[in-house]
C-alpha cells in the first residue's frame, strides 16, 4: 500500500488548527496541543463469515493552556473541515482560559517547554479493502473462527508554543480471533505492518493444532502448587500487570507501589529477568503528552535488579527524581522482556509434569503490598505428563508473587519471544504493546 493520503491531509490540518490556536494566545499563556486521529477499516467475523465491516475516520484534540501557575485541559473530537474545526478549536481555548480564572495555583505545574522536534512515519504493507475477506476467511475456511480485523493509519502529533513539534504516523493492522469447538476455543493474533499470507496460515495452523489437543479428555485438578508452563502471550498478559503502578515513581514515592521492595532494594527478581522500555519496537511513539522524547531503549529491570523507575515530569518536579520521559500515568508504553535459552521444541519435556497455559485473564492484585496477583486460566490450557499433554483442564483460579513467580521460582525463559500489540479498540485505536518469551515456573500457585 502506498502512502495514505490522509496522512499528508491531516498533517496540513493539524499545522492548520494549530497555528491559528496558538496565534490566540496572550501575554503569559502558553499552550500544547496533542492530536490523535486515524483511518481505520474494521471487519468483524463470526462464523468465519463476516458479521459487521466499517470504515472509520476520526480527530480528537487536546488542548492544554497555563497561566500564572494554573493549568487546564480540555478536548473533543474534530469534524476535518477547517473553518468549522478553528471556531470550535477557539472555543476550546475560550474554555481552559474561563477554567484557568477559579483554579488554584498548582504547586508542582510542569511548565511547557520547547522539546525539540522529531518525525516519524512508518508505510505498512496492508491488503486493500476488497482483498480482507478472501485473505482472512479462505485459510479458515472449516473453522468456526470469530475475530476483528482492523488496520489503517494512526497518527499522534503534538506541537506546542514554544516551538515544539512532533509527527508520528504508521500504517498497522491486526487480527483478534479465537478458533472454536463447541464451548472450546483457542485464541490467536496475528498483527504487523504487512500482512504476509504465509506466516497468516501459519498463524491459523498453530490455533488449529491447539484446537485438536482440546478434543482430548478435560483433566480435573485439584487447587495447588504446579509446575507451570507459561506461553509468550501468557507472560504478557502477567507482566503486563506492571503498568498498573509497579513502576511508576509515584505510586512508589506514596507508598502505593507493588513494586516498593523492590525498589528500596529489599528483595529482587530472578537473575533471568531484564526487562526494558524499548521503543524500537515501533510499537508507539516515542513522545509523551508533554512531548519530552524518552530514549530508544531503558532499562527497568536488569538481571532481577530494578534499575530505575518510570518518572513523569510532574514526579520529577514533586519528589526531586530525574525524568525519564514518561507520561503521566507512569507505566510502560513498549514492555520488552529479553529471552532465555529454553528452546520452543524443548517446552513440554522441561515441562515434564505440569500446566500448559496459554493465556490468562481477569487480572487483579490480590495484594500489591506483596506484588500478589489473582487470575484466571483461558483458552488453551492444557494438563501434561512426562512431556504429552493428556488434555485441557478446567478453569482455574490463580494466586502468585511477582515476586516468586518471576523471582525464587522462576527454572528458565523461552528464546522465542512474541509480540503482544495493543489491541484496544475503546473510542480508538490504541498503540503500545509488549514483546515476551514464554516462562517455565516451579510451584505456580492455584486456589480454585
Amino acid at each position: 500500500m502506498s502512502r495514505s493520503p490522509f496522512v499528508a491531509n491531516v498533517r496540513q490540518y493539524f499545522d492548520a488548527v494549530c497555528d491559528d490556536v496558538l496565534g490566540q494566545l496572550v501575554d503569559g499563556e502558553a499552550a500544547t496541543l496533542n492530536l490523535s486521529a486515524e483511518e481505520t477499516l474494521f471487519v468483524r467475523f463470526n462464523g468465519n463469515r463476516v458479521r459487521q465491516n466499517t470504515n472509520v475516520e476520526q480527530i480528537t484534540l487536546s488542548l492544554q493552556l497555563q497561566r500564572g501557575g494554573r493549568t487546564s485541559e480540555h478536548s473533543r473530537s474534530l469534524s476535518g473541515q477547517l473553518a468549522q474545526d478553528v471556531a470550535s478549536t477557539a472555543q476550546l481555548l475560550s474554555r481552559c482560559r474561563n477554567e484557568l480564572l477559579v483554579l488554584p495555583v498548582d504547586p508542582h505545574q510542569v511548565l511547557i517547554e520547547n522539546h525539540g522536534q522529531s518525525d516519524s512515519e512508518f508505510e505498512g504493507q496492508l491488503l486493500a479493502p476488497h482483498q480482507v475477506v478472501h485473505a482472512v476467511v479462505e485459510p479458515a475456511l472449516g473453522c468456526d473462527l470469530a475475530g476483528l480485523y482492523a488496520a489503517g493509519v494512526v497518527i499522534r502529533a503534538n506541537r506546542n508554543s514554544k516551538g515544539q513539534r512532533h509527527w508520528f504516523a504508521t500504517q498497522t493492522f491486526f487480527m483478534d480471533y479465537s478458533l472454536y469447538n463447541g464451548a472450546r476455543a483457542v485464541k490467536g493474533s496475528y498483527a504487523g505492518s504487512q500482512w504476509d499470507s504465509t506466516a497468516w496460515k501459519a498463524n491459523l495452523a498453530h490455533s488449529k493444532h491447539l484446537l485438536s489437543l482440546m478434543d482430548r479428555p478435560l483433566q480435573s485438578l485439584k487447587p495447588g502448587q504446579y509446575r507451570t508452563y507459561l506461553a509468550p502471550r501468557a507472560v504478557a498478559d502477567l507482566v503486563g500487570m506492571m503498568g498498573w503502578n509497579a513502576l511508576s515513581a509515584a505510586a512508589w514515592k506514596q507508598g502505593r507501589s507493588p513494586f516498593k521492595k523492590l525498589a528500596d532494594k529489599e528483595t529482587s527478581l530472578s537473575p533471568l529477568v531484564n526487562v526494558t522500555e524499548n521503543f524500537g519496537l515501533g510499537l508507539t511513539p516515542r513522545f509523551n503528552a508533554q512531548g519530552e522524547v524518552s530514549a530508544l531503549a531503558t532499562p527497568l529491570v536488569v538481571n532481577g535488579e530494578l534499575a530505575t523507575l518510570l518518572v513523569s515530569s510532574r514526579s520529577s518536579k514533586e519528589y526531586g527524581l530525574t525524568t525519564n520521559g514518561a507520561d503521566d500515568e507512569e507505566g510502560p508504553r513498549a514492555l520488552d522482556m529479553a529471552p532465555g535459552t529454553l528452546e520452543e521444541k524443548d517446552v513440554l519435556t522441561a515441562l515434564g509434569t505440569g500446566l500448559y497455559l496459554s493465556n490468562l485473564h481477569y487480572l487483579n492484585w490480590s495484594d500489591p503490598v506483596s506484588a500478589r496477583i489473582t487470575g484466571m486460566t483461558r483458552y488453551a490450557c492444557f494438563w501434561v505428563e512426562n512431556g504429552e499433554i493428556m488434555g485441557p483442564i478446567q478453569d482455574m483460579r490463580w494466586d502468585e508473587s511477582l515476586y516468586d513467580a518471576l523471582g525464587t521460582k522462576l527454572l528458565a525463559l523461552t528464546s522465542h519471544t512474541a509480540i503482544d500489540p495493543a489491541v484496544e479498540t475503546y473510542t480508538r485505536r490504541s498503540l503500545g504493546g509488549s514483546r515476551t518469551p514464554g516462562a517455565l515456573i516451579d510451584q505456580f500457585t492455584f486456589t480454585l
